[in-house]
């Protein structure tokens, strides 16, 4: 059962709710950021914590400032990244024994990548992303993948292969180049929200255990030193 937190940002943001998941095996935190379109609470972010936790990897699940307050328009950049921040040390502190690592969906992974660009996440030992939204949908692009040459931590991209997101012809050179860090794990004909087609004969659930099974082995790949194999 999920344990609810509070994380305080900074005097001038105020402070936003979170929740820990932590199975009584586990053996790594993931601080896990939600996307643009909705909060902790949509059913993706429940599924991945529920599928994590029965791989034995801790959740803390955290809103965004916008979220918290009930708005649609996302923050700033500097405000997510300082949430981002600010929760990587609130899931710290609530479970220190625990390997941390942190990350997210769309662009909740983004923000957190551009904070560990900016400035090392003490005691983050990697980050997952669950959809990295490499460009806006239709105008593909690589911008946004800039940062990523400047964070150090070993990086996980779980992507579907119709993520209108993400350009897999665009994604791949961009992993490549990042060598040993970095890896990408592809699912077949998921969008950006791991909807896989019907007419393939698997089923969303399939496709969620695919990203759960990806992110809980990097995690313990990593724990033990194991880097990336940049596949």
């Amino acid at each position: 059962m999920a344990e609810p937190a509070v994380v305080h940002v900074s005097d001038e943001i105020g402070a936003v709710s979170a929740l820990l998941e932590r199975p009584r095996d586990a053996r790594a935190l993931l601080a896990l950021a939600h996307g643009a379109g909705a909060g902790m609470h949509h059913a993706f972010m429940e599924a991945v914590a529920e599928r994590l936790a029965a791989r034995q990897v801790a959740t803390f699940r955290y809103q965004f400032p916008f979220t918290e307050a009930g708005r649609r328009r996302p923050d700033r950049a500097p405000v997510c990244e300082a949430t981002v921040r600010a929760a990587v040390g609130a899931a710290a502190a609530a479970a220190p024994d625990l390997p941390l690592f942190a990350g997210g969906k769309s662009m909740g992974g983004r923000m957190t990548s551009r904070a560990a660009a900016d400035a090392e996440l003490p005691g983050v030992r990697g980050i997952a992303f669950l959809g990295f939204p490499l460009h806006p949908a239709g105008k593909p692009s690589t911008g946004r993948a800039d940062h990523l040459a400047d964070v150090t931590p070993p990086m996980l991209f779980v992507q579907g292969t119709r993520d209108r997101l993400a350009d897999l012809e665009l994604l791949r050179p961009i992993v490549g180049e990042l060598g040993q860090r970095a890896a990408l794990h592809v699912i077949e004909t998921a969008d950006h929200g791991f909807s896989v087609l019907k007419r393939t004969g698997r089923t969303d659930a399939a496709a969620l255990d695919d990203l759960a099974d990806a992110v809980a082995g990097f995690c313990g790949a990593v724990a033990i030193g194991n880097a990336p194999d940049g596949r």
